[in-house]
């Protein structure tokens, strides 16, 4: 929805290994990283981003064991990509220029987070290993959390009417738990405590991007990049 007119719309094409698509309405060009128009008529207009989870499927299945998969269409199975595709865009050469100081490859991946115009980028292999990041970005405090399956991700805002709480990983647990300091509730993996003085207690969830590190640090210029091993940001 743009200016309260809802627009269609088809793959353009790969900017940066980046997803371009076209409004039926008036052919503007928008990238898919920041929802931005940036050619056409709408150049400069943005799209309103939503809360969205990258999950295998037996995560999701865990928490939706209801839920709907979208099918492909037998009839279109030739106009779908090969299975190879992603593979296959991996080999290309990325246009963001390499950095020999850079602490990562272009293509490591990292979890993105942008909060009142300050990013920061954290390694995922960093994130799997260690289950659970605490920080602090733009004054406001964040745990990350890998899921029981390592390949996916959450970030939530560890307050509770106002107050900060530390959250880690429980050892050992299946399905995954937090259990944090202050009380000794035990939290899942959507941020609600299941049980504890807690118990129902719903954790606020902050969106964050999956992305390649050459793309985030291409969309945001001035990101740092959190450094695990101390505990602390670099510049």
């Amino acid at each position: 929805m743009v200016h309260g007119e809802t627009l269609r719309f088809r793959l353009a094409g790969i900017n940066n290994q980046n997803f371009i698509m076209r409004d039926e309405a008036t052919g503007s060009w928008w990238q898919q990283v920041s929802g931005e128009a940036i050619q056409g008529p709408r150049r400069g207009q943005r799209l309103e981003a939503q809360a969205w989870d990258e999950l295998t499927f037996e995560e999701f299945r865990y928490e939706h064991p209801r839920g709907l998969v979208l099918q492909g269409e037998p009839d279109l199975t030739d106009d779908y990509a090969d299975l190879s595709w992603e593979d296959d865009i991996a080999e290309l050469p990325t246009v963001t220029p390499e950095d020999p100081a850079d602490a990562l490859k272009p293509r490591d991946l990292v979890l993105g987070l942008e909060i009142d115009g300050q990013a920061r980028a954290y390694p995922m292999e960093a994130l799997r290993r260690d289950g659970v990041v605490l920080d602090t970005l733009a004054g406001v405090p964040v745990v990350l959390v890998a899921g029981e399956d390592r390949r996916s991700a959450r970030v939530f805002r560890p307050e509770i009417d106002g107050e900060r709480i530390e959250l880690f990983a429980q050892p050992d647990s299946s399905p995954l738990r937090l259990v944090d300091a202050e009380t000794g509730t035990s939290w899942d993996y959507t941020g609600l405590a299941v049980s504890g003085p807690l118990a129902g207690r719903q954790l606020e969830r902050v969106q964050a991007l999956p992305d390649y590190w050459f793309d985030w640090k291409l969309y945001h210029p001035t990101t740092t990049l959190f450094a695990s091993s101390q505990g602390r940001p670099e510049g």
